[in-house]
């Protein structure tokens, strides 16, 4: 059963770290869309979230200093949840069920963070 939760970590984290890559790899078009958001100084949001990103993503895949790592998921996510995935007021029913989706994605992982946070990353964990 430890190895389930090894598979659990693995793919829990796969987002994080992809989608963090993604804002590297692809900056300009990311900080665009923050800044389409109303998000401040987009470029280096764009950049900070991207490492928060990595880092917590690493942290859990890794199970090292998982604490640490978790909550710069929530510190993310949760945000990320109401500036970039407003859903009330879209008069486009098909955007504002996409972006509700979305939302409520983000605040399933950030639960998920923070079940992670209380009660750790388990076996095979680097901590």
């Amino acid at each position: 059963m430890e190895w389930l939760v090894l598979i659990g970590r693995i793919l829990y984290s796969m987002i994080f770290i992809l989608f963090g890559l993604n804002h590297f790899t692809k900056l300009d078009a990311m900080a665009q869309y923050a800044a389409s958001n109303g998000v401040p100084v987009p470029t280096v949001a764009t950049l900070i979230t991207g490492l928060m990103l990595v880092l917590g993503g690493l942290s859990v895949l890794l199970g090292y200093k998982s604490k640490i790592g978790s909550l710069l998921l929530v510190i993310f996510l949760v945000p990320t949840a109401f500036l970039m995935h407003k859903f009330w007021g879209l008069n486009d029913p098909m955007m504002a069920s996409n972006q509700m989706a979305h939302f409520m994605k983000n605040l399933a992982l950030a639960g998920s963070a923070l079940l992670i946070y209380h009660f750790g990353t388990g076996p095979k964990s680097l901590e």
